[in-house]
């Protein structure tokens, strides 16, 4: 996921690592954890891969410093729409995460690639959301109570995913 956000974020704009790492902070904090630790060796990784770019720019100031900023090439392109269109079989709290990462970066996407995910997020929330209506038969109250908080959650999900669908259907219809 953070493979994903990052290569999005370049998409939009060079950044430089500190940069890069305020913008996931902000945009994807509740997505994703963000440290230096798991963000400088992916940057190493995209750009022995030539998914990514730098260049070294000098800062003028107190001490002359350079700082490398990074730029996403066709490659790096070419990977974020794959993994933007990928649907990967992971854990209930990662599809949320990866879901809402990808929705982020929409506007880089054709009408009928994003009608496709807003379906397929779709199709999965409602999946879960019977499985868990399936399990409300404990006599546990606080059980009881996590899966009717989960059932709320979900179904809010749901309707806005609805609600995103129809805009992007009426966007579809206008174009």
């Amino acid at each position: 996921m953070l493979e994903l956000a990052t290569l999005g974020l370049l998409l939009r704009e060079p950044l430089h690592g500190y940069r890069l790492k305020q913008q996931l902070e902000l945009l994807m904090s509740s997505c994703i954890s963000v440290n230096y630790g798991a963000i400088y060796p992916l940057l190493k990784r995209l750009e022995e891969r030539e998914e990514i770019a730098t260049v070294v720019e000098s800062e003028l100031g107190q001490s002359p410093s350079n700082r490398k900023i990074y730029s996403i090439t066709d490659l790096g392109r070419d990977r974020w729409r794959q993994e933007m269109l990928d649907h990967p079989q992971e854990s209930w709290v990662n599809t949320r995460s990866r879901f809402l990462i990808k929705f982020l970066f929409f506007s880089y996407l054709e009408s009928s690639q994003r009608i496709h995910l807003l379906e397929y997020r779709l199709m999965v929330c409602k999946v879960r959301l019977a499985s868990i209506k399936a399990q409300e038969k404990s006599e546990d109250c606080y059980q009881i109570a996590t899966l009717q908080y989960c059932t709320a959650t979900l179904e809010r999900e749901i309707a806005w995913i609805m609600e995103q669908l129809e805009q992007e259907l009426k966007k579809g219809n206008r174009e």
